[in-house]
């Protein structure tokens, strides 16, 4: 069928095409039925269903009787295709742009005003990530850059994510290896920070009424949003697993020193605030 191929071309392989479109108004059917109508191997057809419900194509349905699936509707899916089609190739002009930015002697730093602006920057590094990205971020940004953030997951982008939040649960933003820690602002304000291949970083503060970024490659500044990342995850973490006994490990001199550097609150206090939520 002509629709078979045309979704092909949309990136959808032969046997997605024909689950899909078995699905279109058809309400919702099970592994067996799908596999009946679109002609599919039943041995493979549940693979060929997730990855569906993986692109956000269908939609899983967990009944007493076993799973059952639906197809998002086509004028939904070919919008959000459409729109993620714009936001690459956005991503791809940014990438070229910041790639003849790079032949500068000095790495330039951007300024970013807005929170949509910010979020799309990030998007735009997250699409052109290769390796890996770090991020600390809070449940509202969390929640818009998800669908992002699974797209670079499932092409093999190694994502590191620092919930600042220090939530109890997933709120299923969040993707990657992910540790809650509580380091959020207490004057309701929002910290962004994200890192990309350890070559570009954007930092931010986010409130309702203001967003102000900033982004670069300067060599210097992406190593300190990246170790600020990577020392957070690795003292919550180690302060989480040893409990008590962290304390009970430093000398005196030691707490002294750590504590010169939390003057307001003292050490300890500061890092029981991080290990309060569970770190994963």
């Amino acid at each position: 069928m002509a629709i078979h191929a045309l979704l092909q071309e949309l990136g959808f392989s032969g046997h997605e095409a024909r689950a899909y479109a078995s699905l279109v108004g058809a309400g919702t059917r099970n592994g067996y039925e799908v596999a009946k109508a679109a002609g599919l191997p039943r041995a493979n057809v549940y693979r060929v269903l997730e990855k569906l419900v993986a692109r956000g194509a269908a939609e899983r349905l967990d009944t007493p009787k076993g799973s059952r699936y639906a197809a998002i509707p086509p004028d939904r899916l070919f919008q959000r295709l459409e729109s993620e089609h714009r936001r690459r190739v956005k991503a791809a002009e940014e990438a070229f742009a910041d790639l003849a930015r790079e032949e500068d002697t000095a790495a330039p730093v951007f300024n970013l005003q807005g929170r949509e602006q910010v979020l799309a920057r990030a998007r735009a590094k997250m699409d052109a990530a290769r390796d890996t990205l770090l991020i600390a971020l809070q449940p509202p940004e969390a929640a818009a850059l998800a669908p992002t953030l699974r797209e670079a997951r499932e092409r093999g982008v190694a994502i590191s994510t620092l919930c600042m939040e220090g939530c109890e649960s997933e709120c299923g933003g969040c993707q990657g290896n992910i540790t809650r820690c509580g380091l959020a602002p207490d004057d309701g304000k929002r910290w962004f920070l994200l890192v990309a291949d350890g070559e570009w970083m954007i930092a931010g503060e986010i409130s309702e009424a203001r967003t102000e970024a900033v982004a670069t490659s300067q060599r210097l500044v992406v190593e300190l949003a990246a170790s600020y990342i990577r020392q957070s995850v690795a003292l919550a973490t180690m302060a989480g697993e040893l409990g008590e006994r962290f304390r009970g490990l430093l000398s005196e001199e030691a707490r002294q020193i750590l504590d010169a550097l939390h003057p307001e609150s003292g050490f300890f206090t500061r890092l029981d605030k991080m290990v309060d939520a569970k770190t994963m």
